[in-house]
C-alpha cells in the first residue's frame, strides 16, 4: 500500500508545482547553504540550522546500514530505486516543509510548532484532518522511540564494542548523557549542534567514499551500469536467491529509501516550522535539499562503494553465506582505503550520524507530545527518551528495526493523503511566489510589496503577528 502511496503522491505532486525539485534545486542550495538565513524573519533558528536539524534526523544508520541492506537483499538495483524514491521525494519534502511553516503557530513557551500534527487539521477544515493529524501524532511519538532512538543508539553500541570493546552499558550511560544536556536546551540547543556537527561529518564521510571511488574509477560507470540493468531485470546478491526479483528490488529499495530521507513522512516538517524565514517557499525549498543530500550524495556514495569493491557478492570464509549487511559497509570501506582507516572511516561515521539523528527524532517526538498533552509533557519525554536510548545500546533489536519500518509507513500515509488534498493550495501560493522571485535572492520588503493583498498571505502573516504577540 505504501510503495504506490508514496511514488504516486511523488509523482502527483511533482507535476502540480511543475518539475520544482529539478528546475529549482541551484536556488535552494544557495539559499540553505550559502545564504543560510533571512533577515528580519520571524522563527526560532535560522534556515540552515532547521536544515541541519532535520538531516541530523536523516542522516543516520540508513546512510550506512540500510543502504547495504537494500543492496544485500534486492541487488544493485535497489539503489536505483532508493533514487527514484529520493526524486520524486523531493516534491513531498518540499510540500510538507511548506506547509509546515504555513500552518504553524507557537506554544506557550514561545517556540515555533508545526507539522502534520498541526497542518493536517488547520488546512483540512473538518474532522477528517482532525483524526489525520491525531493519528499522525500518535505514530511520531512511537516512532520516535524506534528509528530515532534504539536503532541508532544499538548501531552506535554494537560498533564500538566491536571496535574498541567498550561495553555497550557504559556506550549507554554516555549517550543517555549526552542526549539529555543537548535536549534540556531545546530547539536552539539542537540547532546549534547540528549546525556544527552535520555538515563536518558528512564532509568527512563523503570525501573518504570519493577518494575510493576515485581510485577505482574504472569500476565505476560498470557499477553504474548494473544498477540500472538490475533495476529492471532482478540480480541476486549471492547465489540468486532473495535479490531475484524486481520487486525485491523495488520493495528494499523504496523502504530503505524512505528510513534513510524520511520524504513524505512529514517528520522534516516539524524542523522547517521552527526555522526564521519570510515566507514559506523558501524554506519548502530549503527543506527539499535535504533529501537530495541525503540519497543523491550520501546514499549513493556508500552505494557505489559497495558495489565498485565487489563487497556485495562477499562471502563469509567460514559459511559461504553472503556477509551480513551490518558489516558489509565497513569490509566496503576497508577495502577501499589504506590499512584500517575505511573501519575507522565507518565507525565514526556511524557514531556521528546515528546520534545527531537522535537529536533530530528527540525534538520530533517532542513537538507531537506538546500536541497531544501540551507543553507539561514536554520535560518528562526529553528524559524518558534519553533513558530509552541506555536500554537501546544494550538490548538486541531485531524486532524493533520492523517496528520502525511498520511507524514510518503509519507516519506516512496521514501526512501522503493530507498533501494530496491540499495540493491545489500549495501550488496555487507556490507558483505566485516564483512568478515574483525564480531566483529566491528577494528581500523581505520586496516579497511583502509583491505578496501584498493575496488573501493566503494576509492569512499567514496576521498569523504570524498573533503568534507573536
Amino acid at each position: 500500500m505504501l510503495i504506490p502511496l508514496l511514488l504516486g503522491t511523488g509523482i502527483y505532486l511533482t507535476g502540480r508545482l511543475g518539475f520544482i525539485q529539478f528546475l529549482r534545486l541551484g536556488p535552494a542550495l544557495r539559499l540553505g547553504l550559502i545564504r543560510r538565513k533571512d533577515e528580519g524573519a520571524e522563527g526560532d533558528i535560522s534556515q540552515f540550522q532547521a536544515l541541519t536539524t532535520a538531516m541530523a534526523a536523516t542522516v543516520g544508520t540508513g546512510n550506512i546500514v540500510g543502504v547495504a541492506t537494500a543492496i544485500a537483499v534486492g541487488g544493485p538495483g535497489a539503489l536505483f530505486w532508493m533514487w527514484i524514491t529520493a526524486l520524486l521525494g523531493m516534491a513531498s519534502k518540499y510540500s510538507e516543509a511548506f506547509l509546515g511553516v504555513r500552518f504553524r503557530t507557537t506554544d506557550a513557551a514561545g517556540e515555533k510548532s508545526g507539522g502534520p500534527q498541526y497542518y493536517l487539521e488547520r488546512g483540512i477544515p473538518n474532522g477528517f484532518g482532525k483524526l489525520l493529524a491525531l493519528a499522525f501524532s500518535i505514530f511520531a511519538v512511537c516512532a520516535c522511540f524506534g528509528i530515532g532512538n534504539m536503532t541508532q543508539g544499538n548501531s552506535i553500541a554494537s560498533n564500538l564494542e566491536r571496535s574498541l570493546a567498550l561495553p555497550t552499558w557504559a556506550t549507554g550511560l554516555v549517550l543517555a548523557a549526552m542526549t539529555l544536556l543537548v535536549l534540556v536546551g531545546g530547539i536552539k540547543s539542537i540547532g546549534k549542534v547540528t549546525a556544527r556537527l552535520v555538515p563536518l561529518m558528512i564532509l568527512f564521510y563523503v570525501a573518504a567514499a570519493l577518494y575510493i571511488l576515485l581510485v577505482n574509477i574504472t569500476d565505476v560507470p560498470g557499477a553504474i551500469g548494473q544498477v540500472f540493468s538490475s533495476a529492471f531485470t532482478g540480480s541476486s546478491a549471492v547465489g540468486g536467491f532473495l535479490g531475484s526479483t524486481i520487486m525485491i528490488a523495488v520493495q528494499y529499495g523504496v523502504a530503505r529509501g524512505i528510513f534513510s530521507n524520511e520524504s513524505g513522512m512529514g517528520s522534516a516538517a516539524i524542523a522547517a516550522a521552527s526555522a526564521q524565514t519570510t515566507h514559506p517557499v523558501r524554506q519548502g525549498l530549503v527543506s527539499m535539499t535535504q533529501t537530495f543530500i541525503d540519497t543523491i550524495i550520501v546514499v549513493t556514495c556508500t552505494g557505489l562503494v559497495i558495489i565498485t569493491t565487489g563487497v556485495w557478492q562477499q562471502t563469509d570464509t567460514a559459511t559461504g553465506e553472503q556477509i551480513s549487511a551490518a558489516i558489509m559497509t565497513g569490509e566496503a570501506f576497508t577495502h577501499g582505503l589504506p590499512g584500517d582507516w575505511g573501519h575507522w572511516v565507518v565507525t565514526l561515521g556511524l557514531v556521528l550520524f546515528a546520534y545527531s539523528t537522535i537529536l533530530g527524532w528527540a525534538y520530533y517526538g517532542e513537538r507531537n507530545v506538546e500536541r497531544l498533552i501540551g507543553r507539561g509533557g514536554v520535560m518528562p519525554f526529553r528524559v524518558l527518551f534519553s533513558i530509552v536510548v541506555f536500554f537501546g545500546c544494550t538490548f538486541q533489536l531485531g524486532v524493533v528495526w520492523n517496528f520502525s519500518d511498520v511507524m514510518n509507513g503509519l507516519m506516512a500515509i496521514p501526512n501522503l493523503i493530507g498533501l494530496l488534498i491540499m495540493s491545489g493550495l500549495i501550488a496555487r501560493e507556490t507558483r505566485h511566489y516564483l512568478r515574483h522571485d525564480p531566483k529566491l535572492e528577494a528581500s523581505k520588503a520586496e516579497i511583502e510589496a509583491f505578496m501584498q493583498g493575496q488573501p493566503d498571505w494576509d492569512e499567514w502573516k496576521a498569523s504570524e503577528r498573533s503568534a507573536h504577540r
